[in-house]
C-alpha cells in the first residue's frame, strides 16, 4: 500500500511540475500590457458651447458672463466671433500635456479701436488665475501675417534659443493661407514645452514654460473670426 501511495504521489508532483513549466513557457503568461492611444476630446460639438464659459469685457463692466451683442455665437456649426468687445471663450476643464488642434478663418467685420489694424485673435494654452482680459497664459497668437508669434501674457514666461521671454517672440515664417481660407492651428503642450503649427509648419517652439497646465481660451479681439473642429489630444507620457 505504502508504495502504491508514494508512486501516487511521485505522479502528482511530476505531473504539477510539467503544468507550472508549460504555464511559463505560454506566451499568454506574460506580465507585457499595451495601453490604447488616448481618445481625442471634441472641445467644440458644432451644435452649441457646452463645456465653455464667456467673459466680456464689457465697457459699461456690466456683468461679464452676459453676452448679449452675441460676441459669441454658434452658427451652421462654427463658432461665430464677432471682434466686437474683447473677450474670451474659455474651457471648463484644464488640461496638461496634449496638442490643441482647430481651424479658422477671418471674416471681414472689424471693430474700434482696431478697426484699421490687421485682424487679431488667438488661442491661449495655460490659462491660470482669475478670468479676466487677459488672464495668465502662453498665447498662440493668430494675427493677420502673424499666426503663430508667441506672446506671454500676465507674466507668464517661456524659454527660447537659450532665452527666458518674458513678452513676445516672432514667429520663423508666415505660413498663413490668404484671406478668407481656412487654416489650421496646432499647439503642442508636453511638460514645459510649447510648439506653434501653422497649417503644418512649425514656427515656433519654447521650453522651460513657467505654467505647464490650465484653460484654453479662444479670444475676441476687435476682427470677426470662425473656429471649427476644436479637439483636444491627450498625450501619452511615460
Amino acid at each position: 500500500m505504502r508504495t502504491v501511495i508514494g508512486s501516487l504521489s511521485l505522479g502528482l508532483v511530476f505531473a504539477l511540475m510539467v503544468a507550472l513549466d508549460a504555464h511559463a513557457a505560454s506566451p499568454a503568461a506574460s506580465t507585457t500590457t499595451t495601453t490604447a492611444d488616448p481618445a481625442p476630446i471634441i472641445l467644440f460639438n458644432g451644435k452649441n458651447l457646452d463645456g465653455w464659459s464667456i467673459h466680456i469685457r464689457h465697457a459699461d463692466k456690466s456683468d461679464p458672463t452676459a453676452d448679449p451683442k452675441g460676441i459669441f455665437k454658434v452658427e451652421d456649426g462654427l463658432i461665430h466671433v464677432s471682434g466686437e468687445e474683447f473677450a474670451c471663450l474659455t474651457t471648463n476643464e484644464e488640461y496638461a500635456d496634449y496638442k490643441v488642434s482647430l481651424e479658422f478663418k477671418w471674416g471681414e467685420k472689424r471693430w474700434p479701436p482696431r478697426e484699421n489694424v490687421v485682424r487679431d485673435s488667438g488661442v491661449l494654452v495655460h490659462v491660470v488665475g482669475p478670468m479676466k482680459v487677459w488672464p495668465r497664459s502662453i498665447e498662440c497668437q493668430i494675427q493677420e501675417h502673424d499666426c503663430g508669434d508667441f506672446y506671454l501674457v500676465d507674466g507668464a514666461t517661456i524659454g527660447i534659443d537659450g532665452k527666458i521671454e518674458k513678452r513676445y517672440k516672432k514667429k520663423t515664417e508666415d505660413a498663413e493661407k490668404p484671406h478668407g481660407e481656412w487654416n489650421t492651428v496646432e499647439v503642442v503642450c508636453e511638460g514645459g514645452s510649447v510648439t506653434n503649427i501653422i497649417n503644418g509648419k512649425v514656427v515656433n517652439k519654447g521650453t522651460d514654460a513657467s505654467v505647464r497646465r490650465g484653460k484654453i481660451v479662444l479670444q475676441s479681439e476687435g476682427a470677426e473670426i470662425f473656429f471649427r473642429n476644436v479637439v483636444l489630444t491627450p498625450l501619452k507620457r511615460p
